[in-house]
């Protein structure tokens, strides 16, 4: 199996910036896409921004221009660096990753437990 475990949430004033990281550990996997959701108080679940393993991105609306996601393959980690953050952004974030773990051969989806992400003054 694969274990999604998400850091760098926190209290951010508006118009700050805060990066989040994903670490994805196991016996041995690989992933084919890795991202990011997030759901605040009465709202539905949404797509932040996901990654490709060949680097494709794709964002939500609300976000573009101001959040940025990367990936190191290497060290089998996600990151999503937000900028210019406003109130709106207040929520948890979590990490999601699809792909495929050993000894399966069908692809699964992995959640990781949210990191919780505040933006007030």
């Amino acid at each position: 199996q694969v274990q999604l475990v998400e850091s760098g949430g926190g209290l951010v004033q508006p118009g700050g910036s805060l990066r989040l990281s994903c670490a994805a550990s196991g016996r041995a996997f690989s992933l084919n896409t890795m991202g990011w959701y997030r759901q605040a108080p009465g709202k539905q679940r949404e797509l932040v921004a996901a990654i490709t393993a060949g680097g494709t991105t794709t964002y939500a609306d609300s976000v573009k221009g101001r959040f940025t996601i990367s990936r190191d393959n290497a060290k089998n980690t996600v990151y999503l660096t937000m900028n210019s953050l406003k109130p709106e952004d207040t929520a948890v974030y979590i990490c999601n990753a699809r792909g495929i773990a050993v000894p399966d051969l069908v692809e699964t989806t992995f959640w990781g437990q949210g990191t919780q992400v505040t933006v007030s003054s």
